[in-house]
């Protein structure tokens, strides 16, 4: 039996699985602003800026200044990774199967794809916390402990308050060491988990400081120490994908059905301001 395949819902469907297991790549977590027609890998996004309005005194019955030119800047958010996937089932495991092993595939591919890109964009953030926005350094990393692992929550949503980051939608992703840590402090036991599991989003463990904490296994560390976790706002980083081919074939020589897809993205930190980070060993 051949495989019932329509290119279009297919890509639908895997461009839904990325969206749902996506930890640093969701919405809450970066923003879709710039996500146009995306073709190919090597394709741009530019990203137009302009600078500050000032804003003066009026003296009745003075003329005021003349009108203030307008400064802008342009960022390039480079669509730089490309990634496919390819599998074949022979028509025999068809056969023999009582599940839709073409689905199952597929949901596999997802979830491989996620990995990768949620490790390209916490890197992409790495590379731009400001110093300033730092608590900790690689050479001296902090090591919370259940005593003050929520407080640190609170130096990171400090941070973000310093550089005028919005309050609404601020995000902080942690290891599941860390969470363990907070879920042994009741602070976060009362204020974090008790708030409507029914909308926690993808990896949301609860609500903290003013921050919605998600757990992830793609914290940046090194070597298992020295993690990098990350508070902020969607604003800061741009995030674009497209899943510009998937279809279906059948092997000339083989029997059975084969599907290959390709998959590309970029981000770009557009606004790191809105970043802070942790950097954290675990005692």
């Amino acid at each position: 039996m051949a495989l019932d395949f329509i290119p279009t819902v297919w890509a639908a469907r895997l461009l839904a699985a990325l969206d749902n297991a996506l930890i640093y790549g969701q919405a809450n977590v970066c923003n879709r602003d710039y996500e146009g027609d995306i073709r190919e890998k090597g394709n741009t996004v530019k990203i137009g800026s302009i600078g500050a309005v000032a804003v003066d005194d009026y003296t009745k019955d003075s003329d005021i200044a003349e009108a203030q030119p307008l400064s802008d800047s342009e960022q390039t958010l480079l669509i730089d990774q490309a990634k496919y996937f390819h599998f074949y089932v022979d028509r025999i495991d068809q056969a023999q199967q009582n599940v839709n092993v073409l689905d199952e595939a597929m949901r596999e591919s997802a979830h491989k794809l996620r990995e990768l890109a949620d490790r390209f964009l916490a890197a992409a953030m790495d590379g731009a916390v400001p110093a300033g926005n730092t608590i900790g350094s690689t050479a001296v990393p902090k090591t919370p402990t259940k005593n003050d692992a929520y407080e640190y929550l609170v130096d990171l949503s400090v941070l973000l308050d310093q550089s005028n980051t919005p309050t609404t939608g601020r995000f902080c992703i942690v290891p599941a060491w860390f969470h363990g840590l907070l879920l042994k402090d009741d602070r976060f036991v009362r204020s974090g988990t008790a708030t409507g599991d029914g909308r926690l989003a993808n990896g949301e463990v609860g609500e903290a400081a003013g921050l919605r904490i998600m757990k992830s296994n793609n914290v940046p560390s090194s070597g298992n120490t020295k993690f990098k976790i990350f508070a902020g706002h969607a604003r800061a980083t741009a995030y674009v994908e497209q899943v510009l081919d998937v279809h279906t074939y059948r092997p000339e020589r083989r029997f059975g059905d084969a599907v290959k897809g390709l998959h590309v993205y970029g981000a770009k930190v557009v606004r790191p301001e809105c970043l802070a980070c942790l950097i954290a060993d675990r005692g």
